[in-house]
């Protein structure tokens, strides 16, 4: 359960909220890429989790050195779309090698540009670079049918906008894989803006926001949400692929409407 899932757990009433039930793997099947490091290089390793004995993975997770708090943390996992994952280069000791995910000129796309992309996605329906850098997937297909269902919900009464927000979590992290190219997982920001289309009418929000707008009309409402993703990228010039995503909303804030009579959005 995220920090996310707490927040807007407590806005609900007690009838209303879901038992946790913690997220399990089965440790025989984790398949582990471990790289070597050098001295005052961050640490970090790759998991490939199943919730079932015998199931492919699901998840993929990347736990991290703290070194400030003498520990490691689970700093990444995305829900996989695509269960077969690319193969990984391993070393005749089997260990992974780690590349630059940032900057790096020998892959076809770096973070920076794939998280570009998945913004695009969500912003135009992949129009500007999402399609160009990723062919499509079941997950870059999703993010697409996000942006086309949702900025149509509200008609002529009110309009939705997505759009790319400052990202805290610039860490990424990069896998070589047997073709040359490489499995990476960064992280991004993104906004939903819903608006009303005039003056008289307003936003309700549900229950699920009750943590953050309180049951308080609003003029507009911004979302913002925090997503984990994985991408697959070639060495040479050619579509990535979008293996999966995850997202939690982690805000919501808007304006309330002005006093006197509202039609509801």
């Amino acid at each position: 359960m995220s920090v996310a899932d707490y927040k807007e757990d407590e806005g609900l009433p007690q009838a209303d909220r879901k038992p946790y039930k913690p997220w399990s793997y089965d440790t025989a099947n984790a398949k582990l890429y471990t790289p070597r490091f050098t001295a005052g290089q961050e640490r970090w390793f790759a998991a490939a989790l199943s919730g079932q004995k015998g199931k492919d993975p699901s998840r993929l997770a990347v736990f991290a050195e703290q070194p400030e708090h003498t520990r490691w943390e689970m700093v990444s996992v995305v829900d996989l779309d695509d269960k077969t994952l690319p193969d990984i280069a391993l070393d005749q000791h089997g260990y992974a090698t780690a590349v630059a995910a940032d900057g790096n000129q020998q892959l076809a796309a770096d973070a920076d540009l794939l998280r570009t992309a998945v913004i695009d996605n969500f912003a135009t329906g992949g129009v500007n670079a999402g399609t160009k850098v990723f062919t499509p997937t079941t997950a870059s297909k999703q993010q697409i049918k996000v942006h086309d269902k949702t900025t149509k919900k509200y008609g002529k009464l009110g309009t939705t906008v997505f759009a790319g927000a400052a990202n805290r979590y610039k860490d990424a992290y990069a896998l070589k894989t047997t073709d040359g190219g490489a499995l990476i997982l960064f992280a991004h920001t993104h906004t939903q803006t819903d608006a009303v289309a005039h003056s008289g009418l307003q936003i309700n929000p549900g229950k699920d926001d009750r943590a953050w707008l309180h049951d308080i009309p609003r003029a507009s409402v911004t979302y913002t949400f925090v997503c984990s993703d994985a991408a697959t990228v070639p060495a040479k010039a050619a579509p990535s692929r979008l293996i999966g995503y995850t997202c939690a909303r982690t805000d919501a804030s808007g304006p309330p409407v002005a006093s006197g009579l509202t039609t509801h959005a």
